[in-house]
């Protein structure tokens, strides 16, 4: 890969000037304009930049791996065997819900730059999403492109918000009692984990399993906020709410157990946030790092999940994963003539 300045871009936003890394997330209650990563497995990496300004990367091309060249850490077999071990775990009262997830990679054409740029003009051209976003810091080895539609955590000032999606339908598609359940479940969970940093009684619910119509699938979205407690850091927002509810499972901390013995691949960025975060005006967004993409041993990966629980049909499940991947990989296996 060709030497690359480090990079950010979010939205209309575009960040250069890279001032500092750090890994301590109490930096972000500090001063500037951050781009921050964290792995599911909680490693994060919070970059402060010194020219923010309206804007979008210079138009990069793109090439991508073949189609064909698309591997899984798990296969259909193994994921529906993990899929039934969540429901043993559910019928023995041990969780309520897991969500078991794989991950997709690929080597890249050899010939020619790689740069992720490309392919985040590309996602945000043919695939659209709230909370598209890159963070390129090539000397620290994180190279994400996130196109993900869920909001982890938004904040202004002491006001924070958490949009967790459960439940995946295709197009024009009933949901489905199980995909209302799930939804539910993970709202409790939400609203439990924001509570244990906001003022007492002001964490309320402001929209439940509404539909959103997102590029090839439709999604339930719930809408849960609260006011911070005074002298709450983003310490100790992280500690108590990451990683998000919607891709652990309930209760979360018997979830991780179960996702540590099914998967078979590390999360890295995919589940984990990825975001923004303006110290000097209080404000902050940090998505879900879902339908996200990282460059890594040089290979081009991707994660894709789904929600388990008793109601689970296994290979329903796994035809959901391949729903939530299908689209992206046709953009990431394109080519992209870098045009704005």
């Amino acid at each position: 890969m060709t030497q690359q300045i480090p990079l950010a871009w979010f939205g209309d936003r575009v960040a250069t000037g890279l001032r500092d890394v750090t890994s301590d997330l109490s930096a972000l209650d500090s001063s500037g304009w951050w781009a921050v990563v964290v792995t599911f497995e909680g490693r994060a990496l919070c970059a402060r930049f010194d020219d923010v300004r309206i804007g979008r990367p210079a138009p990069t091309r793109w090439k991508g791996p073949a189609l064909d060249t698309w591997v899984s850490s798990l296969d259909q077999s193994a994921y529906i065997t993990a899929v039934d071990k969540v429901r043993a775990l559910i019928a023995s009262g041990d969780v309520y819900q897991v969500n078991v997830c794989r991950v997709l990679s690929a080597p890249m054409p050899r010939s020619g730059a790689i740069d992720l740029v490309g392919l985040a003009q590309a996602l945000d051209s043919r695939n659209p999403a709230p909370h598209q976003g890159l963070v390129r810091l090539p000397q620290q080895g994180v190279q994400v492109v996130s196109a993900s539609p869920e909001l982890f955590l938004g904040r202004q000032d002491s006001h924070i918000v958490s949009r967790p999606i459960k439940g995946t339908a295709a197009p024009g598609q009933p949901f489905l009692p199980k995909d209302h359940d799930e939804n539910v479940m993970i709202v409790d969970l939400v609203r439990n984990d924001l509570g244990r940093v906001c003022e007492t009684g002001s964490v309320t619910v402001d929209e439940l399993c509404v539909v959103e119509d997102h590029p090839g699938l439709s999604h339930l979205v719930s809408t849960i906020s609260g006011e911070l407690q005074r002298d709450v850091g983003w310490a100790q927002i992280m500690s108590a709410t990451f990683p998000p509810g919607s891709v652990t499972g309930a209760p979360k901390s018997s979830s991780l157990l179960a996702i540590a013995s099914l998967e078979q691949h590390a999360r890295g960025p995919y589940c984990g946030a990825v975001g923004w975060v303006d110290a000097d005006r209080g404000t902050a967004e940090l998505a879900v790092g879902i339908r996200t993409f990282w460059w890594e041993h040089d290979r081009l990966n991707l994660g894709t999940g789904a929600g388990i629980t008793w109601a689970s049909d296994p290979d329903a499940e796994w035809a959901e994963t391949e729903l939530k991947a299908a689209r992206l990989l046709a953009v990431a296996s394109s080519s992209w003539d870098g045009s704005a």
